[in-house]
């Protein structure tokens, strides 16, 4: 009965020694330490011995850690903020085109201008924007064309709201703007040089005295 609990023991000590054991491994002139013997060459080490980063290296829970699955450590990863969604490349060429068009008045061409500006903007990173974003711009462009000025005007208003919450760069270009407008309209106010619209008059050639 001694014997067996002797050999039980010793067999206990051999597994502890074998679990622990560290092999110093040599290949192309590296070192490197493994819980298995080498390949090619190489010696046992005692962990006793080892520096206690490379110990703790060769712990199990460690390396099972180091050799996880991609997918694994993705999902642990905190989630980065969402793209920027922006007009490709065809469809500001045709906004451009739009931009350009001489049937359209003056305020509506520079809407569409100002669009492509922003667009390109929202190309280079500026501003965060959603696809319900630019369908708001889309609308407001296509809306330039209709008959009525409210309609236009009011399409303009959405999409200039939309750009000054999504980009606030923009959004601060668009109230200096405003403002310089505002101003403008009121000196010509004062002058008699609006009308009814707020626009400024423009002046009937056969209404013009002659000398």
């Amino acid at each position: 009965m001694k014997r067996t609990g002797l050999g039980l023991v010793l067999a206990m000590l051999l597994s502890s020694a074998a679990a622990q054991q560290v092999w110093k491994c040599e290949a192309s002139g590296q070192v490197r330490f493994s819980d298995k013997p080498c390949p090619g060459s190489g010696q046992p080490v005692a962990e006793r011995s080892l520096q206690p980063n490379v110990a703790e290296g060769l712990k199990p829970e460690v390396t099972r850690a180091a050799v996880a699955p991609p997918a694994v450590v993705a999902a642990s990863a905190p989630a980065g903020p969402p793209g920027n969604v922006c007009p490709g490349d065809s469809e500001i060429r045709s906004m451009e085109t739009r931009a350009n068009s001489t049937t359209l008045g003056d305020r509506e061409r520079q809407f569409l201008q100002d669009e492509v500006r922003r667009a390109w903007q929202c190309r280079k990173g500026q501003g965060r924007y959603t696809d319900a974003d630019w369908a708001i711009s889309r609308d407001a462009q296509a809306r330039q064309t209709h008959i009525g000025d409210r309609d236009r005007r009011d399409a303009r208003l959405r999409a200039e709201a939309m750009h000054s919450a999504a980009d606030p760069d923009e959004g601060d270009r668009i109230a200096r703007r405003r403002i310089a407008e505002d101003r403008l309209r009121q000196r010509q106010a004062e002058r008699g040089g609006l009308n009814q619209q707020g626009l400024p008059q423009r002046q009937n050639p056969a209404s013009t005295p002659t000398s």
